[in-house]
Order: C-alpha cells, then sequence, then structure tokens
C-alpha cells in the first residue's frame, strides 16, 4: 500500500520524528511524508532521504494568534491523495485539522496526544497558571478549539495511540470511542537491547531541554542527594544533555542559574546520537523528570543499556518502569528524587539488578513490534473501507 502521512512541525529530534524514520525502515509499505514546517538541518539527517514533503506553512511558536493561523492554515489544506491508499494523521495538536479537506481515503489517527493544553490535566493547569493574566481569554479559546477538534476527531477511520495514557486522554475528551482505540507502542531496535558492564558514577537527566520536561526538579533532587551524607554522594555528577531550540533559550539560562555553584552537573547542549547512547551506556541510572509525560522513550533507552531508571510516577512512565523492580517511580518532589539516588548510589548490587530487569522488560517495546502492529492495523481498515490490500512481503527487522 502508499500511505500519506501528515506531521505540522518536523523540525526536532523528538520522539515522532525518531518514529517516522523507524516507519520508513520497517513497515510493509511505502510512505510519502507530509508536514508545513520543515527544518532539514535542526531535525534528525535520515529525515533528509525519506523525501518529506513541506504543504503550507505554518509557525512552531505556541502562542494564542499563532496557533489559530496554524489551525486555519491546517484546515484549509487539500492533499492530493489519488495514487494513496490512506492517509495517517500523526497527533499531538492541530494535526486533526487536515481531515476537514481530505476525506477521500480512510483516515487514521496516530495519535501521541491531543492537545496538551486542552486534554492533558496536568499541562493543563501549568498552562493556564502561565497564562492567569488573561485566563479569560485563554479558557475562550480552549471552548472553541475543542468544538472544532471533536468535529476533526469524528472524520477518523480508526485512532491508534501511543499509550495507555494517552488514550486516557482521548477517551476523557469525548474524542473517539474507547472501542475503537488501538494501541502501539513505540520503542527500540530489538538488537540494541545488551546491558552494558559500564557503570559510572554519574545520573544521566535526558530528553529536550523544555519546561514541560521539569529538569529543575532533577537538579534540585541531586543538590539534595549531593548533600545527603549518603556514602560516595559527593562523587557522583549529574549529566544533563538535551537539544535547545529557539523557544528553549529562556528555560535553559534558567537551568543554569539554578545548577551555578554546583560542580558536579554538566550541560551538554544538542548532543549527537552517538553521544548520546554513549551516556546511556556509561551512567550509572537515568532521571527521568517529565510531570506527565505522554510515553518516554527516553526511560526504555535507559533499560536497553541495563541501567535503573528514577521517574516521575505520572503519566506514561507509569506503563514502563515497574517500581522497585526496574527502577524507582516517585513523586515529583525534590527530597523523593534525592532518597531514591542515595537508595541506588549505595546498592551498587540494587543498581545492577534493576537494569538487568530493565533490560528484559525492554524486549517488549521493540520498533519492530511496533511497525508491524502498525501495519496490520492500517491493513484492517483499509480492507474495512472496501478497498484491496496488495500482500507484501515482510520488510526486514
Amino acid at each position: 500500500m502508499k500511505i500519506a502521512m501528515y506531521y505540522p512541525w518536523i523540525y526536532l529530534k523528538g520522539g515522532p520524528e525518531r518514529t517516522f524514520i523507524e516507519i520508513a525502515r520497517r513497515s510493509r509499505h511505502d510512505w510519502t511524508f507530509f508536514t508545513s514546517h520543515y527544518d532539514r538541518e535542526g531535525t534528525f539527517a535520515e529525515l533528509k532521504d525519506l523525501g518529506v514533503v513541506e504543504v503550507g506553512k505554518v509557525s512552531v511558536k505556541r502562542n494564542f494568534s499563532e496557533v489559530i493561523r496554524a489551525g486555519i492554515t491546517i484546515g484549509r489544506l487539500k492533499l492530493d491523495l489519488d495514487d494513496y491508499d490512506a492517509m495517517v494523521v500523526s497527533c499531538d495538536g492541530l494535526g486533526n485539522f487536515l481531515n476537514f479537506r481530505n476525506g477521500s481515503k480512510p483516515s487514521i489517527c496516530l495519535c501521541f496526544t491531543p492537545l496538551r493544553a486542552v486534554y492533558d490535566h496536568a499541562y493543563r493547569a501549568r498552562h493556564l497558571a502561565r497564562y492567569s493574566a488573561i485566563r479569560p481569554v485563554a479558557l475562550i479559546f480552549e471552548t472553541v478549539f475543542k468544538w472544532f477538534d471533536r468535529l476533526a476527531w469524528a472524520r477518523y477511520d480508526d485512532v491508534i495511540c501511543i499509550s495507555d495514557t494517552v488514550r486516557r486522554r482521548v477517551i476523557d475528551g469525548g474524542l473517539f470511542p474507547a472501542e475503537g482505540i488501538g494501541l502501539c507502542h513505540p520503542g527500540v531496535p530489538a538488537d540494541r537491547i545488551k546491558v552494558s558492564p559500564e557503570r559510572e558514577s554519574f545520573f544521566f537527566l535526558p530528553g529536550r531541554l523544555m519546561w514541560t520536561k521539569n529538569i529543575e526538579l532533577g537538579i534540585e533532587g541531586f543538590k539534595r542527594f549531593r548533600r545527603s551524607g549518603t556514602p560516595g554522594a559527593k562523587d557522583f555528577r549529574l549529566v544533563i544533555a538535551g537539544m535547545v531550540d529557539a523557544k528553549s533559550q529562556e528555560y535553559y539560562a534558567k537551568l543554569r542559574a539554578l545548577a551555578a555553584g554546583e560542580d558536579g552537573i554538566e550541560f551538554i547542549e544538542t548532543p549527537t546520537d552517538d553521544q548520546m547512547q554513549d551516556l546511556y551506556r556509561r551512567c550509572y541510572g537515568l532521571l527521568f523528570t517529565a510531570f506527565n509525560e505522554d510515553w518516554g522513550l527516553t526511560p526504555i533507552e535507559a533499560m536497553v543499556h541495563g541501567k535503573p531508571v528514577i521517574a516521575v510516577a505520572s503519566g506514561g512512565p507509569c506503563e514502563v518502569v515497574v517500581d522497585h523492580e526496574t527502577g524507582r517511580l516517585m513523586p515529583a518532589e525534590e527530597d523523593a528524587f534525592a532518597a531514591a539516588m542515595a537508595e541506588l548510589a549505595a546498592d551498587p548490587d540494587l543498581a545492577r539488578r534493576m537494569g538487568e530487569k530493565g533490560a528484559e522488560r525492554a524486549k517488549l517495546f521493540t520498533w519492530e513490534r511496533f511497525v508491524s502492529e502498525l501495519d496490520d492495523r492500517l491493513e484492517n481498515v483499509v480492507e474495512r473501507a472496501g478497498q484491496p490490500v496488495p500482500r507484501q512481503a515482510e520488510a526486514p527487522a
């Protein structure tokens, strides 16, 4: 089959962009990727080989005026789908509006999350707090957006969510019937799962440096851990590594100020993939501080290398990390994170056992499984629409 995939913004080195690369590599079908904002140099280099097609033009800014402009632009887009068997919209907010003028082929939502500022209770509360001075305007925007969004969601033939956390948001938001929602978990290459014998004295906090990642929790927790009196604590470091884009500069400056004077904290801005894998391989354990993550590939990446994970007990990580078995699920509190770091630092055998169990659990979340399940789901949707499905050989793993 030929599948058209649309995602409004391809400009970061994030989970959606990584997912598109893995789909293109492993799918039984042929994919064309459409976007309305493509930054060839800012995202993964591998995407250059996929022939990404830019249609329309939207900003990556998230203020009210730019979001409205983006929604209108996407809602007016008309793709030429004559040569395609289905259209997949990769959703994390506005992409659904593509459904308004593109109903000629089966439409499937690959949902990373519905718009978090509206449907994620934790994110929504923080979002409204950021706009407290114009809260009535924000609430009016939310009401109008939800009305249009539900119209767009009603046009989907199928919905696939990346986690049960995301699935709950879709259901609670009244966007799609529960019985019609599938689950496909993004993951890691199966052949990469291998316990690393290296375990240096540093905790690793990776991820895009933006406010939703709540990185200040890791910094403050680490500072308290270093002062806890735990044997060897003062020998530990905290390495923070991730992409910094234009929107994140202010937050990044805040983090550096917070870490100032603490000689054990190191920042690595916009690391390469090889640097990231090297840090996963050598670290003692991973910190994951996002306050309500949709899924979280980062914990799985650490588990691949046999490293224990300390994560906030909310959202997608609760579906990945098994508390007291592959790591610790903790309240989003500085003392709690400090205590978890002290627990692992004081007992290297515990850290090793948790890491080994994590590597076993990582086998449940592979790209091979994700793409195969996605292909199966797409074929079923197209068949239900009364279209023949060309049967191709399985894509190589």
